[in-house]
């Protein structure tokens, strides 16, 4: 990986975006012994996947965007040899209440059993919201067996995964807007919301939208190897992408940065044209192929069309980075190392959620800002370089807060935001969670935000979508035509000589690989 100009003038492939699903492609196409470059704007390859100090001072690498795995099937690891280590978080999720004023929580396990059940019966009084949690997590696990295997095969239709699926299960979660099977399944605000909360990861939307897509969401995080559990990488997020570019890079793969593409001109009977801007000046290569790791917003614009405003996804997540002396200890006296070593709910009940979603398309920031917080070094300390003991990072991720709160006086809505956010948090905690706050080498608190804008202004994803647009089924509609490769493998834009392979494409979404693998396999089948 260096910032230098191509070395030819063509190639058999050309990939633009030094994502993880680009890096993914190279190495597949370099293996099948094509030529390939990869030409990535920034200094360094990533994307969203990287890992790098946020404070001065401090070495600790902090996953700064995107962090953590489930997705990315271990099929795809084996098949790269990638180095890649994913470790389990001991606890699934805790979500602290106060009913009444008095501290409580709900507490589930991995793997589930007594402790969870014990949860579950004395937030809500019997064993019933339990015994709905297990029915419906065993028939989503079903549907997640049923679909995981299909993600690295061409796309199959609806109907032959239809056929394979408990009826109720494939009602609730691909035919009618996820609030009804909630709503329906489950009586307790606090589990509802906890079940939801997964449908909106990075997607402004009502549990309600007859749209369904909170019900693509809700799959993506549920199908993940079958088994829909979300693992933190050890070394952080860029160890994930590293090992990529490793594994692109020693199958002979050219990976350029700092090489950013101005357009991309597909040719009649002629190679692909692709302009790059490089250290040594402005340069054009042509590819038999060209892969666009970038979101199809954006491809439209590099392929010479208008830009459409209207049209621009939008982005809705605000992403705080703490680091922190020590962890805060919480009023319902769970041990932090516990609660906070999965995913901790915040301002997560059900109507909760919704009443943030409902100010939020008012244009309000939500009152109470519904969030999830993370505390990675409890499962991998690697992260935490020379830090002192105690230390340890801390990452919220807060929902509907879409890019439109922030396009007037945006400084002001992030910070308004930010306190809201942790607010929710510090109505749980002994102490503020200000007063465990490291700082940096500067005595400034270190806490980093990213709204939507940010996003975009880092990693040129249109609108800060993490998923470069609203997700797609992982599989063909029922009468969708698949007479080409692309149009097989999801990754089709409508141009032949380009592809998609990343986020954008049928199957992405999520740092998953499959974007790129899917691209690779439609370029090796075309040929």
């Amino acid at each position: 990986m260096s910032p230098a100009s191509p070395s030819r003038t063509h190639y058999d492939v050309a990939v633009v975006g030094g994502g993880h699903n680009g890096l993914t492609a190279a190495a597949y196409l370099a293996r099948a012994g094509l030529s390939v470059v990869v030409l990535e704007r920034l200094d360094h390859t990533g994307g969203a996947a990287v890992s790098a100090p946020a404070f001065s001072g401090h070495d600790v690498r902090l996953s700064r965007y995107s962090y953590l795995v489930s997705v990315m099937p271990d099929e795809l690891v084996r098949d790269l040899d990638l180095d890649v280590r994913l470790t389990s978080r001991r606890t699934a999720s805790y979500t602290p209440t106060l009913r009444g004023g008095t501290p409580g929580g709900l507490m589930v396990q991995r793997p589930e059993g007594e402790e969870t059940a014990r949860s579950f019966r004395e937030l809500t009084g019997g064993d019933d919201e339990y015994a709905a949690w297990c029915d419906f997590y065993a028939g989503v696990g079903r549907l997640a067996e049923v679909v995981a295997p299909t993600l690295l095969a061409p796309l199959p239709h609806e109907r032959d995964l239809r056929e394979q699926v408990d009826p109720t299960i494939w009602r609730d979660v691909v035919e009618r807007p996820l609030a009804e099977a909630i709503e329906r399944r489950f009586a307790d605000d606090t589990v509802r919301g906890v079940v939801g909360t997964d449908a909106l990861i990075g997607t402004f939307a009502s549990l309600h939208d007859p749209s369904l897509v909170q019900n693509r969401c809700f799959l993506y995080h549920l199908v993940g190897n079958g088994t829909g559990e979300w693992r933190v990488p050890v070394g952080g997020m860029g160890a994930v992408t590293d090992a990529l570019a490793r594994a692109a890079v020693g199958a002979g793969a050219e990976v350029l940065t700092s090489a950013g593409v101005s357009a991309i001109r597909p040719g009649e009977g002629s190679p692909a044209e692709v302009d790059v801007h490089t250290v040594d000046g402005p340069r054009t290569v042509t590819a038999t192929t060209v892969l666009a790791n970038v979101a199809p917003w954006v491809l439209r614009i590099l392929l010479g069309e208008p830009e459409d405003a209207a049209s621009k996804p939008v982005g809705a997540q605000l992403k705080i980075n703490l680091l922190l002396d020590r962890l805060p200890q919480l009023r319902s006296g769970v041990d932090p190392e516990e609660a906070f070593a999965g995913t901790l709910h915040l301002a997560e009940d059900y109507t909760e959620i919704e009443q943030a979603w409902a100010d939020a398309a008012a244009g309000r920031v939500p009152t109470r800002m519904p969030g999830e917080v993370y505390c990675h070094s409890l499962s991998d300390p690697s992260i935490l370089g020379s830090a002192a003991p105690g230390t340890h990072t801390m990452t919220y991720f807060g929902l509907h807060t879409p890019a439109t709160l922030f396009e007037h006086d945006g400084e002001a809505a992030k910070k308004l935001a930010v306190e809201r956010a942790l607010a929710s948090l510090d109505e749980h905690l002994v102490e503020p969670i200000s007063s465990v706050v490291a700082r940096d080498a500067e005595g400034n608190p270190c806490i980093e935000a990213k709204i939507p804008q940010d996003i975009e202004a880092d990693l040129a994803m249109p609108g800060g979508h993490i998923f470069h647009g609203d997700l797609d089924w992982p599989w063909a509609p029922h009468r969708a035509r698949l007479d080409t490769p692309a149009q097989q493998w999801g990754v089709a834009t409508g141009v032949d000589q380009v592809l998609l392979c990343g986020s954008g494409s049928r199957r992405g979404g999520a740092v998953s690989g499959l974007g790129g693998h899917n691209a690779a396999q439609a370029v090796l089948e075309a040929r």
